[in-house]
């Protein structure tokens, strides 16, 4: 938990708050606000250093100004609340069809970016074309690498659909062509005819080897020549009973025979290759014949899609090559089990190539698609390729191809979580990819980090023309500018949200046409307009500012439903003002545990917080706790000790850490105040430290460097402040009070402690000039004021802070630079002077013992 006693904590809100305020007159110790623009709250009279009157505290919303009785008599709101800025740059960013010119919605949240940007989107998608339907084919010479093909809208699905068609009436009409009695009588002459060849060769060369007294004999082995005599083979014994010169020409007569069967036999090869052609042929031919007709049906459905007519020609090939497929039934290896579902799909796969793989149906779509995606990671953008388990391995195909995002937004648009991007798997990286390379490439993880141990898949990439809106905080924005250069290449156009509006009667009256759109769509009861008023108080609190309206409108919608519980609870038909306050008491209360806890240790004198009596160098200060959403003000005891020294100003919570940078800037310009007011004519010999007492945890911000400085002066000056102040304000070097964030809160708080410690009629909080537009306090802060048991005192300098705090007058310097007896800054000079004499006064003393020795 971090105290904040700066303008740190509220970012960058508070800070245009501090910028967006024109002073136009400055009069004297009266000053006179008046904020930009037209119908605004108009000039803010008050006298600095003096108390505020209850009027300047808290801004009303006066319901009788409110032009209806029920909320229900107004229409709905159809436009953003004063979101002029991005609606712009949203509307351009879909109208420029260039590279890169996709948008980041920043915002904070609950501004109502996403549903903003999904109504321009969806308005803008209605006039656009539909987009065409993807899908993927098989290639039938690389199937690793599958085919796209694009078709017009709700054309992919046909086209899916009849080739399932085809594939099931061939796996009957094939047959039946196959068994025609004409079919197998082709097939018994082309059989005939090897037969015819093969008996002949052989014929021939038997009679030329009868001829020569030998005989081809058929052996289990094959085939063998024998002698022969007389019409009996000769045996081996025989045949060595020979005379020599009969061996040898009976061997002679052997080997010619046997070259002759050598060449027979070379040619049957050949021939049965022929014969299995002619087989082939004859069944691509009767194949051709009997798929012909349904084949020219369905490229006449297709014929002005070249890749389509050119997937049909190989698809007929492929169904001629591989008629046998359609001719028997699926064999699963011996011993294996029945299949199951998915292993029967995959001993189909000699079908399944022939399956269309629709990737994108635009079918029903009308005009371009809006696309949100909650979970951007690589495989949910650019699709992925599954795989299915058979035989104990994973085979895949491109009908297991599935879709990302970006194919289903591709001809529209995308939308995604810029936190959830950069959070995902790969999701950033990948749509990087994409945008710059315009296509979508669908690949594994393991193929993405050229890690793939297994065969995949690599289908062919799918152009892409997407407008992508990220949608995230302005931090992120600003980093992602920085510190990517692709980023700023791809997203030229950032949708900047506006957290809050001007409060006008305009505004106003807008923000009850929302809350009237809220209670119809959300069928809540009826809200009156004193409740509308409470709500639009509520909403210029949220913003910390009475001229301003919260653009957070998810907060004002849970606003909405739980007073109508309230409401309904109670037995009410019509919600009011009073239930627009207990929702608004019962958020505060559901997260005020700790808040509660440590004001009563304020009670309990655990934590020391005076708001009575006198203290030198010692004074309240101010900051803020956020804890989750509940913000609230935390008084803590600051106090500064002074000493002779060398003029430095020790800060504590800096000097272990716990300061941080912002407070630390803020001691370190309350120095340079010293310094420029009291160090011209005298050395600053003096040491000091300031520290916020009991603090335990971290403090940043600089609204408390006014406090501190006052708490140094007090302790310079040795006049004591008055306890019942507390102050908050940030200072700069010429000794201005400055505006800080978080001034309700911290009047509240310092409120609250003064209830438990006890009501004085003395207390009071110090805040600067500049804030006092901000004011929207509860209205127990605003009732005490009214009876004068709690003030409010606006500064605009150091010195009017001075002379409140301490009860005597600051002082002003004459043309020689000092200042008038009895007054705080004479005082405060008068220590400086002591402690620059005995400053000088030891150095000399130094000086001299040391030329002694």
């Amino acid at each position: 938990m971090r105290a904040c006693c700066g303008t740190g904590i509220i970012g960058v809100a508070a800070w245009a708050a501090k910028i967006e305020g024109t002073i136009l007159a400055a009069t004297g110790p009266s000053i006179t606000y008046r904020e930009p623009g037209q119908g605004g709250a108009g000039p803010l009279d008050f006298e600095a250093g003096r108390p505020l009157p209850p009027s300047l505290l808290y801004r009303c919303c006066d319901p009788t100004e409110l032009p209806f009785e029920l909320v229900g008599e107004l229409q709905d709101l159809l436009e953003p609340i004063g979101q002029d800025r991005a609606v712009e740059a949203v509307e351009f960013a879909v109208a420029m069809r260039r590279k890169g010119y996709n948008v980041y919605a920043l915002g904070a949240n609950g501004t109502g970016k996403h549903a903003i940007v999904r109504d321009l989107l969806n308005h803008r998608a209605e006039s656009s074309p539909t987009p065409p339907d993807w899908c993927y084919v098989n290639s039938f010479t690389d199937p690793q690498k599958p085919r796209r093909l694009q078709l017009p809208p709700g054309r992919a699905t046909g086209l899916r659909d009849a080739m399932r068609r085809l594939v099931e009436e061939l796996r009957v009409a094939l047959p039946t062509a196959f068994e025609r009695d004409d079919y197998r009588a082709r097939r018994d002459v082309i059989d005939q005819q090897f037969k015819q060849r093969n008996e002949q060769a052989f014929g021939e060369l038997q009679r030329r080897a009868e001829q020569q007294g030998i005989t081809l004999l058929r052996t289990p082995m094959g085939l063998a020549l024998a002698p022969r005599r007389d019409g009996k083979v000769l045996t081996p014994e025989m045949f060595e009973a020979l005379p020599e010169a009969e061996r040898e020409r009976i061997q002679r007569e052997l080997e010619e025979v046997q070259g002759k069967l050598e060449e027979v036999m070379q040619k049957v090869p050949q021939w049965e290759r022929e014969h299995r052609e002619a087989l082939r042929e004859l069944n691509r031919n009767t194949t051709g014949a009997a798929i012909a007709l349904m084949m020219d049906e369905l490229r006449a459905g297709y014929c002005d899609f070249p890749d389509v007519a050119q997937h049909l020609d190989a698809v007929e090939h492929d169904i001629k090559e591989n008629a046998d497929d359609f001719l028997s039934p699926p064999q699963l290896p011996q011993g294996m089990p029945m299949p199951s579902p998915v292993e029967e799909a995959m001993s189909e796969a000699r079908f399944r190539r022939y399956q269309v793989n629709v990737i994108v149906d635009n079918g029903g779509q009308h005009g371009a698609p809006v696309i949100y995606e909650d979970n951007p990671t690589h495989q949910t953008l650019v699709g992925r390729v599954e795989y299915m388990a058979r035989f104990g391995t994973l085979v895949t195909d491109f009908n297991l191809l599935t879709p990302g995002a970006l194919h289903r937004a591709n001809g529209g648009y995308l939308m995604l979580d810029a936190q959830r991007l950069l959070a995902g798997n790969f999701g950033w990286a990948s749509l990087k990819r994409a945008l710059n390379a315009g296509e979508i490439r669908t690949e594994t993880l393991e193929q993405l980090l050229s890690m793939a141990s297994t065969v995949s898949l690599q289908p062919e990439p799918i152009p892409l023309d997407v407008k992508v809106v990220l949608l995230g905080p302005p931090l992120l924005y600003y980093l992602l500018s920085g510190a990517d250069e692709d980023f700023k290449e791809l997203f030229k156009i950032a949708a900047d949200f506006d957290d809050r509006v001007e409060r006008t009667p305009e505004t106003t009256l807008l923000y009850a046409r929302f809350i009237a759109g809220v209670v119809r769509r959300e069928k809540l009861l009826p809200f009156d307009r004193g409740a509308v008023a409470r709500v639009v108080e509520r909403a210029a609190r949220l913003t910390g500012d009475a001229d301003r309206l919260s653009a957070g409108l998810r907060e004002i919608v849970d606003l909405l439903q739980e007073a109508d519980q309230l409401a309904g609870g109670a037995g009410k038909t019509t919600v009011t003002a009073a239930e627009v306050q207990l929702a608004i008491d019962a958020q505060f209360r559901r997260g005020d545990r700790i808040y509660r806890r440590l004001q009563e240790e304020i009670g309990r004198k655990t934590i020391r917080i005076e708001t009575d009596g006198e203290v030198v160098g010692q004074v309240n200060g101010l900051s803020v706790i956020t804890l989750g959403g509940l913000s609230f003000g935390n008084p803590s005891r600051i106090t500064a000790r002074v000493r002779l020294g060398r003029g430095e100003v020790v800060d504590i919570e800096r000097e272990v850490e716990l300061g941080g940078p912002l407070h630390s800037k803020g001691v370190l310009i309350l120095s340079g105040f010293l310094g420029g007011r009291f160090g011209n004519t005298r050395p600053l010999s003096l040491n000091a430290s300031l520290v916020f007492e009991q603090s335990y945890g971290g403090v940043d911000g600089d609204s408390a460097s006014a406090a501190e400085l006052f708490a140094l002066l007090s302790a310079l000056a040795e006049a004591p402040i008055n306890q019942s102040f507390a102050v908050t304000g940030s200072v700069d070097q010429l000794g201005r009070i400055q505006a800080i964030g978080g001034v309700n809160e911290k009047i509240e708080g310092f409120f609250d402690a003064c209830g438990i410690t006890g009501f004085t009629g003395r207390q009071a909080v110090i805040i600067p000039a500049s804030n006092v537009k901000h004011l929207m306090l509860r209205q127990d802060v605003v009732t005490a004021a009214a009876e004068e048991r709690f003030r409010i005192f606006p500064i605009e300098t150091v010195d009017q802070g001075l002379a409140l705090l301490t009860g005597l007058p600051a002082g002003e310097p004459d043309a020689e630079g000092n200042y008038s007896a009895g007054t705080v800054n004479q005082r405060i000079a008068a220590r400086l002077d002591s402690f620059a004499a005995k400053a000088a006064e030891l150095a000399r003393n130094t000086a001299l013992t040391q030329a002694r020795t």
